[in-house]
C-alpha cells in the first residue's frame, strides 16, 4: 500500500487547493470587473454587515470569538460578510449540528453502564468531577487503573501490547494516521486480529490525513477485513463546516482498556523521523470501567460518520468492573455543536481549584479572556503556575501569537518555559499532587471551541504522580522566559496585537 498512491494523493490535494483558489478568484473578479457593480456590492455588504454584527452580539458564545467576527465584518465587509455567511449559516453545518446533537442526546444515558450503576468516590461540590458527572453526563469511576506515558515511544509499545490481547473488538479514532514505523506494526496486528474474527474499526479525520493517506484508504482496509471511515469528508467548496474536525485520539480494546492523549499515529510522534526537533508528547491508559466511556465516545462519532445506528450495549464488556480502586477517573468529550464548552470548563475548574501549584504543558498558548484571567488570578493568589510551550514551532503565526501572551502572564507571576529540545505537543494539567487531566485539548480557540476533543480527568491516581514527575523532568530541557525578553519594538507589538485579535481564526 506504500509508494504507488503518493503521486495520486498529491495531485488530488493540489487539485482541491486549486479549486478553492479558483472559487475565491472567480468571486473576486466577478465583483471588481465592473466598478458600478462593485460599489453596489460594497454598499450591500456594509448594510448586511451591520445586521450580521447585531446578530453576533446577541447570539450566545465566547466574547473573544464574537469580537473577532464583528471587527472582521465591520472593517472588511466585502470579505467579512461572505466569509461569515459561508462559516456560520450554511444549512449543511446546521444539519451536521442537529445530527450530532441527536446522537449525543439519544446515547447519553449509555455512559452510565447497562447496569445503571456508576462507581464513584465522593465527588464533592463545585469541582470539575461534579460538573462533568452531574451536568455534562460523563461519570467518574473509582475502579480504573491508570498509567501515564511520557513519550510517544512508550505509548506505542503499550498500545501494541494491548492490541495483541484483543478478543472482541478494537476501535481506533485519530486525527492523523500515516503509514510508517508507527502505523505499520499497528496495522499488522489489526489485520491479524480481523482475520481471527475480532471486529476492527478505524476512524480518522480527513483533513488531518489530507497528505498522509490514500484517498481510497477505507476501501483498501475494507478488502482486508477492517471497517474504516473518514470523519467530516473534505469537499473543495467554501464552507467552514470543515473547521469542525475530529481532533480526538482514542484507542479502545474490548471496552476494558482505553488510551487517549496527544499522540497521533505517525512517525514524528515516536521520533522515528525528526520534525521540529525532538517531539515531546504523552498518553494515558485507563484499565477498568472508565474505558467504557471512551467506547461510547467512539461509537457516537462512528455513528455520526457512517450514518448507521449502533447497538451500543452489544459492546459492553461484562467484566469491565474488575479494576482496582485507585482514586477517581473521569473521561470526558467536547463537541463544537453544543453550547457547553467542556474542555474549557475542565481547565477552568482545575485552575480555580489549585492551591499550591498548577503546571501546564501545551503546544499552543492562545487562551481566551476567561482562561487568561483565571491563570493570572491563580498566580497572583500565590499559586505556583508554570507553563511549558514549544521552542521550535510548527506554525509560525500561531507561535508568534503564543509568545504575545508571555509578557502579561509573567507580570502576573506565571512562569513560562520553552521546551528547547524541540516541539512540545503534550496537553497536560497537574495540580496539588492530587489532580491532573491529560487529553487532546490545546489552549487555543480551535481546540476549545471548534474541534471534537476528549480527555481524562484524574484525582489521586498513579498517573497524577507520573504527570507531575514528567513535568519536572521536562523542565530540565526547557529555557525560562524572562519579562525583558517579552519587550518588543512598537511595530512588533502592533503585529502581536493584530495576531491576538484574529487568534480565533488560527
Amino acid at each position: 500500500m506504500k509508494g504507488h498512491w503518493k503521486l495520486a494523493l498529491w495531485l488530488r490535494r493540489a487539485l482541491a487547493v486549486l479549486l478553492l483558489l479558483a472559487q475565491i478568484a472567480f468571486w473576486f473578479l466577478a465583483l471588481t470587473r465592473n466598478s458600478e457593480h462593485f460599489i453596489i456590492y460594497q454598499l450591500l455588504c456594509q448594510i448586511v454587515g451591520v445586521l450580521i454584527a447585531l446578530r453576533v452580539i446577541v447570539k450566545p458564545g465566547n466574547a473573544g470569538y464574537k469580537f473577532m467576527w464583528i471587527v472582521f465584518i465591520i472593517l472588511l465587509p466585502i470579505f467579512g460578510v461572505p466569509f461569515y455567511v459561508l462559516s456560520a449559516l450554511p444549512n449543511r453545518t446546521k444539519h451536521f449540528g442537529k445530527r450530532i446533537a441527536a446522537i449525543q442526546n439519544e446515547r447519553k444515558e449509555l455512559f452510565l453502564l447497562p447496569q445503571g450503576e456508576v462507581h464513584t468516590t465522593d465527588l464533592g461540590t463545585g469541582t470539575a468531577f461534579s460538573y462533568l458527572q452531574n451536568h455534562a453526563g460523563f461519570p467518574a469511576y473509582n475502579d480504573t487503573q491508570t498509567a501515564y506515558f511520557s513519550c510517544g515511544e512508550e505509548f506505542h509499545t503499550a498500545l501494541l501490547r494491548e492490541l495483541e490481547k484483543a478478543q472482541k473488538y478494537i476501535f481506533l479514532e485519530y486525527f492523523i494516521i500515516q503509514e510508517g514505523k508507527m502505523w505499520d506494526p499497528i496495522l499488522e496486528i489489526l489485520l491479524r486480529k480481523a482475520a481471527e474474527g475480532v471486529r476492527v474499526r478505524v476512524l480518522y479525520d480527513e483533513i488531518g490525513c489530507f497528505l498522509t493517506l490514500p484517498v481510497q484508504y477505507p476501501r483498501m482496509l475494507a478488502k482486508q477485513g477492517i471497517e474504516c471511515c473518514k470523519f467530516n469528508r473534505f469537499v473543495p467548496f467554501l464552507s467552514t463546516k470543515q473547521n469542525n474536525r475530529d481532533h480526538r485520539k482514542i484507542a479502545v480494546i474490548d471496552g476494558a482498556v482505553a488510551f487517549t492523549g496527544g499522540c497521533n499515529l505517525a512517525d514524528e510522534y515516536i521520533n522515528a523521523i525528526e520534525k521540529h526537533g525532538h517531539w515531546k508528547d504523552c498518553a494515558v491508559l485507563c484499565r477498568g470501567s472508565a474505558a467504557w466511556s471512551f467506547t461510547v465516545m467512539f461509537l457516537q462519532m462512528w455513528e455520526l460518520a457512517t450514518g448507521k445506528k449502533e447497538d451500543y450495549r452489544h459492546y459492553f464488556p461484562p467484566n469491565a468492573l474488575q479494576g482496582t480502586c485507585e482514586g477517581s477517573v473521569q473521561p470526558y468529550a467536547d463537541s463544537p455543536m453544543d453550547a457547553d464548552t467542556v474542555g474549557t470548563n475542565v481547565y477552568l475548574h482545575v485552575i480555580h481549584r489549585a492551591r499550591k501549584y498548577l503546571w501546564i504543558c501545551t503546544p499552543y498558548l492562545i487562551p481566551d479572556d476567561t482562561l487568561m484571567a483565571a491563570l493570572c488570578l491563580s498566580a497572583k493568589s500565590g499559586v505556583d503556575v508554570r507553563i511549558i510551550t514549544p521552542h521550535k514551532w510548527d506554525k509560525l503565526l500561531v507561535h508568534a501569537t503564543t509568545r504575545s501572551y508571555y509578557g502579561e502572564l509573567i507580570r502576573a507571576g506565571v512562569r513560562i518555559y520553552e521546551y528547547t529540545d524541540g516541539f512540545m505537543h503534550a496537553k497536560t494539567f497537574v495540580a496539588d499532587d492530587d489532580t491532573a487531566t491529560v487529553g487532546t485539548v490545546n489552549l487555543d480557540y480551535r481546540s476549545l471551541y471548534l474541534h471534537f476533543e476528549c480527555g481524562v480527568l484524574m484525582q489521586n491516581t498513579l498517573a497524577v504522580t507520573q504527570v507531575k514527575e514528567d513535568f519536572l523532568r521536562t523542565l530540565e530541557h526547557c529555557t525560562p522566559i524572562m519579562e525583558k525578553e517579552c519587550r518588543r519594538a512598537l511595530p512588533i507589538r502592533i503585529l502581536q496585537g493584530v495576531l491576538r485579535l484574529f487568534a480565533p481564526l488560527m
